[in-house]
């Protein structure tokens, strides 16, 4: 069963390029909250992490700040 997966990124993040593209290939299919253009998911994003760097992830409400490649394979079972 899929997981719910929410990234919050914005458009000029390099690190947020990767994590989407990580995320395609692997078949993960998750939602995409551009916080540089939407405030309200920028106001979520720092509610869940407490920062405000990007990307942050937010699987199933385990919250990963930045690309752990490791860590998202674990909480997505890749």
């Amino acid at each position: 069963m899929a997981k719910s997966v929410i990234v919050y990124s914005t458009p000029s993040c390099p690190w947020c390029i990767r994590l989407k593209q990580f995320l395609k290939e692997n078949n993960v299919l998750f939602s995409d909250r551009d916080v540089a253009a939407d405030k309200p998911a920028a106001d979520e994003m720092v509610k869940k992490s407490g920062q405000m760097g990007v990307p942050v992830l937010d699987i199933e409400g385990e919250i990963i700040v930045g690309f752990d490649k490791d860590k998202i394979k674990q909480l997505l079972g890749l």
